[in-house]
């Protein structure tokens, strides 16, 4: 996707050389745009050796037990995103205590992907309705049985 406008002044963007790439620049500001990128969280919730699982309700990947996440907000920092998407989606209050995995998929729009360790503090899991339908505290035993999407068995293989 070509941006035509820049997004600081408002007048017409050029494609020049900045730093030996093609880069969409401002004729008439220092406006560079960079690229298009998304930053996603995802949150491995542990309470009494099991894990915090939802079940999405919305695509993508519906009727599949995920771990709790999304994408952050402008003016967050990424722990209060994660935080953030917990409560949201499973009621569960949870802090984190490290970066359990990291993915980076470069593509049309470049997305990274940072899934944190969290401890429970509090709250029973209660799905949100909307894109959560069921939340629960699972065994790694009970998880060999649901149909947990393909990347969430990744991370809770790799953390």
């Amino acid at each position: 996707m070509e941006v035509n406008f820049c997004s600081a002044c408002g007048d017409a963007m050029e494609t020049r050389d900045i730093d030996g790439t093609p880069r969409r620049a401002c004729v008439s500001c220092s406006f560079v745009h960079w690229g298009h990128y998304s930053i996603g969280v995802g949150a491995l919730v542990e309470r009494g050796g099991k894990l915090l699982l939802v079940r999405r309700a919305q695509e993508p990947g519906r009727g599949y037990w995920t771990n709790p996440g999304g994408y952050a907000e402008q003016l967050e920092q990424l722990h209060e995103t994660v935080q953030r998407e917990v409560l949201e989606e499973a009621g569960i209050h949870a802090v984190v205590t490290g970066i359990a995995a990291l993915r980076d998929q470069p593509r049309q729009i470049h997305n990274v992907y940072v899934a944190f360790s969290m401890d429970y503090v509090g709250g029973e899991p209660v799905p949100d309705g909307v894109e959560v339908d069921a939340a629960g505290f699972f065994s790694l035993e009970e998880m060999a049985e649901m149909h947990v999407a393909p990347f969430t068995r990744w991370l809770v293989d790799v953390a």
